[in-house]
């Protein structure tokens, strides 16, 4: 069993137990709860980001979950296994990115756990507001199928990292890029979302699966585009009549928009492997 049907398997124990399990985070009211793990060895080596850079990408890639619901996120939960033999300098900077992405996002971190541990493991779970939020399942037939920036890059830099080369340290590996506000300007036009955190081809899978919809493609998408994970950029479904208001809104946030498949009837999946590394 791969470790994608894995995932897939564990999650579908619950199914019986909550209603709510199966989007980036899971919508209680007015409320959107989301929590992901940032493990070293799993999702970063020490050697090729600094604590500061770890912390704020963990910080990072949950908020992302909360933007694609379109929640602002408010308040933060931090659990941190941290190293032994950690300095008091090195917590000092891992805090500073925890707390930098926190001012820069109007989060407030309320409280957490931390122990001790042979590798630095951390785990953030973000609350966050909404008055309409957009879900997996809101995918409609003829909705037009679109991603935000460019996909490859994420794929391509840890291929670099693991080969012993370096990568700049505006890669959206090191540092995702999120865009809070021309989501949460079009999302009135949006009628399903998810982040792009294993790679596209996954995602669209996750889409198919809640949505219960296939997808035509408009043109052949590489392995190398949509497979890479790591990218956290915005995946999205909408009516072809709001084609022009998204494109507007997407060109006064200097955003690039890729529009590449439509919603038709059936199913779609995957076979990418799983991007993440032991």
């Amino acid at each position: 069993m791969s470790k994608e049907n894995k995932e897939n398997y564990f999650i579908k124990q619950f199914s019986k137990n909550s209603k709510i399990i199966g989007d980036d985070g899971a919508v209680i009211g007015e409320f959107v709860y989301s929590n992901d793990a940032f493990f070293e060895n799993v999702h970063f080596k020490k050697e090729w980001m600094s604590l500061k850079q770890i912390a704020r990408k963990a910080m990072l890639v949950n908020i992302s979950d909360a933007i694609a619901m379109n929640a602002k996120p408010k308040y933060a939960l931090l659990t941190v296994a941290i190293p032994n033999e950690y300095s008091k300098k090195d917590i000092k900077s891992l805090a500073s990115g925890f707390l930098e992405v926190a001012n820069e996002y109007g989060i407030e971190i309320i409280g957490g756990d931390t122990i001790s541990n042979s590798k630095l493991d951390i785990s953030v779970t973000i609350i966050s507001k909404t008055k309409n939020a957009k879900l997996r399942s809101g995918v409609k037939k003829n909705d037009l199928l679109c991603y935000t920036g460019t996909l490859g890059t994420s794929k391509r830099d840890l291929k670099t990292l693991f080969m012993g080369g370096r990568i700049p340290r505006k890669s959206k590996f090191i540092e995702p890029k999120l865009n809070p506000s021309f989501f949460y300007e079009a999302s009135k036009y949006i009628n399903a979302s998810m982040d792009i955190s294993d790679g596209l081809f996954f995602e669209l899978e996750r889409l198919s699966t809640e949505s219960k919809k296939g997808f035509s493609f408009f043109y052949d998408i590489p392995k190398y585009i949509g497979c890479s994970g790591e990218e956290y950029e915005l995946l999205f479904s909408f009516s072809p009549k709001y084609l022009a208001k998204i494109e507007n809104i997407a060109k006064k946030h200097n955003v690039r928009i890729n529009i590449f498949a439509k919603a038709i009837s059936g199913k779609y999946s995957c076979d990418c492997k799983n991007h993440h590394f032991n």
